[in-house]
């Protein structure tokens, strides 16, 4: 689509310190912080299990993963989830291939702890992660790939609100083997209703006695866009 860009300029690199939720907060990873913490809440190795799709090398203990979070940091910015009734740390997500000038940011390495998968929490903080991109920052395009063999991912992209643009087949060679990356996409026009989506979602409205949630986003996100 064309677009008058004629008094665009470049935007801050997405750096927060913190993004509060009601659910969780999120800190900027360092490592006498998070480091250690974030080992132990994927569970030591079991961390393997949770990153197998990364290009990462297995972890046999917790130096060489802290080693790896802590290098990360060079060019990339990690956000550590808390969990804001017991503080206890559990999960990670970063903003990473960050392209300022062109208002261009993809999150990855994104890792839950079990206690958290399928939770309000979870979808919270990347709500708060996007948030602050499209909303504090003024960017133009928000990405999620993953290698295309992992259907969680997949099905995580789509329920979140990323539109599917195709696999980059040979993409890398990852663990000795061929990977295919899947790239999902938010732009800033579709931004308005997946926040709206996001809000509604969260609502106390939207979870019964139990927790439960009563609409799924997907369908409220449809609903918003009379579909």
């Amino acid at each position: 689509m064309s677009e008058d860009l004629s008094t665009w300029t470049p935007r801050a690199r997405p750096a927060p310190e913190r993004l509060d939720g009601v659910h969780v907060t999120l800190e900027r990873y360092e490592e006498a912080r998070h480091g250690l913490a974030l080992w132990d809440a994927f569970g030591g190795t079991a961390v393997n299990d949770l990153i197998r799709y990364f290009p990462n090398p297995v972890y046999a203990d917790a130096a060489p993963f802290i080693a790896w979070l802590t290098a990360n940091q060079r060019e990339n910015v990690t956000m550590v989830f808390r969990r804001r009734v017991t503080d206890e740390v559990c999960g990670m997500a970063t903003y990473m291939r960050i392209d300022a000038a062109n208002g261009v940011c993809e999150t990855g390495s994104i890792a839950h702890a079990p206690a958290i998968q399928h939770s309000v929490l979870a979808t919270e903080a990347h709500f708060l992660m996007m948030r602050h991109v499209f909303d504090d920052l003024g960017y133009r395009r928000y990405e999620w790939k993953l290698n295309d063999l992992n259907q969680p991912s997949h099905k995580a992209a789509k329920r979140l609100g990323f539109t599917f643009e195709g696999v980059f087949r040979n993409h890398m060679v990852a663990k000795g083997m061929n990977r295919d990356t899947a790239w999902y996409s938010i732009i800033d026009r579709e931004w308005p209703r997946i926040r709206q989506a996001f809000e509604l979602w969260l609502s106390p409205a939207n979870f019964d006695a139990e927790g439960r949630q009563l609409r799924r986003l997907e369908d409220i996100r449809t609903t918003i866009a009379g579909e």
